[in-house]
């Protein structure tokens, strides 16, 4: 095997490990995650995350269990949670949410899918 094989291999084990330890601390965050969710966000996109919530927005809240959301990575849901959405009625959740809370929602956003 090459080195450029083996540097490879290296990357795609670690790509592995770090998102096997993401998804293990997502599934202790999922239920506190829920309760949040409930709190700061079902009002928009509704009790199951599918966007049902408030239906008055234009462009409509997202589906949260989509595929278009679920393939996102963390690093972008959560800039969207932190950051808002620009010309939509998601806004900065960075000052309600620390930073942990934001990781514990996006536990439970990703249990939506199961």
């Amino acid at each position: 095997m090459n080195v450029l094989a083996r540097a490879l291999c290296i990357l795609l084990i670690l790509i592995g490990a770090v998102q096997g330890c993401g998804l293990w601390a997502a599934e202790g965050g999922a239920s506190k995650g829920k309760r949040l969710f409930e709190e700061h966000c079902m009002v928009c996109h509704g009790q199951g995350g599918k966007g049902d919530g408030y239906r008055l927005f234009n462009p409509p809240p997202a589906d949260l269990t989509s595929p278009a959301v679920q393939e996102k990575l963390d690093a972008a849901l959560l800039r969207t949670i932190h950051e808002g959405r620009r010309n939509t009625a998601m806004g900065r959740w960075k000052y309600v949410l620390s930073d942990e809370e934001a990781r514990e929602v996006l536990a439970y956003i990703r249990s939506l899918s199961r």
